[in-house]
């Protein structure tokens, strides 16, 4: 069995068509016929994203946490319990290719990080989108992490200790924690998912306040306009 987790907190705008591609993901024929269980976490929501989450067949579990480690985590402790061999992560305001679970497993790794695209820049000035393009690899052998795009096998995902605790950069502290046990990490761009550049973003330190503190540096010439570290 496969697992996709889904972290979401109040996230009724987004959280339909990222469950429709989830199992657009789950029913691809390359699988031939695995079980693949679309799992949604629902950290202190208050909206209607769990009513639009299992109206399309996800599993839905809730924690009241407001903490993303520990949402990825209880969803994988659920994605194991029911017998996952592989975890895949991405996030609600996320939408990932048909062919997204075949191509992390194609990588035979125990961990794949993918890249991310882009959905709309409108939020943000003309300089953070061309800055984005001239320091962003998207091909293989980069070296982004994405909770966007991530997947790992159970036993690499249980001997790395599983993700922290952590209110951001959770994502960066498992593959670190991979790295350290010996895990074999494939940088890979064939698992493609296109992502939100929304400023209301989840993460204080995620991809969304990324790119918003790029968009502020350039209003402030006096400091350097470094590469996106995710």
């Amino acid at each position: 069995m496969l697992g996709i987790v889904i972290p979401a907190h109040n996230e009724a705008a987004h959280i339909g068509e990222c469950v429709a591609c989830a199992q657009r993901a789950a029913n691809h024929h390359q699988l031939l016929g695995e079980e693949v269980r679309v799992i949604v976490v629902l950290d202190s929501c208050t909206d209607d994203t769990e009513a639009i989450a299992r109206a399309l067949g996800a599993d839905v579990t809730v924690i009241d946490a407001r903490n993303v480690g520990m949402a990825r985590a209880h969803g994988a402790e659920r994605a194991l319990a029911l017998g996952a061999r592989w975890l895949a992560f991405t996030d609600a305001d996320t939408t990932v290719a048909d062919d997204w679970l075949v191509q992390q497993l194609d990588c035979c790794a125990d961990a794949v990080c993918g890249v991310v695209g882009v959905r709309d820049w409108s939020p943000h000035v003309a300089e953070v989108r061309a800055h984005f393009g001239a320091t962003y690899t998207d091909a293989d052998g980069h070296r982004h992490i994405h909770g966007a795009n991530l997947g790992v096998s159970a036993h690499a995902y249980l001997r790395a200790g599983g993700f922290a605790p952590l209110e951001s950069s959770e994502d960066v502290a498992l593959v670190e924690s991979l790295m350290a046990t010996g895990a074999r990490i494939e940088w890979s761009a064939g698992p493609r998912v296109v992502t939100s550049a929304r400023t209301d973003f989840r993460a204080t330190k995620g991809f969304g306040a990324t790119l918003v503190e790029v968009g502020r540096r350039y209003f402030t010439p006096a400091e350097p306009v470094g590469a996106l570290a995710a």
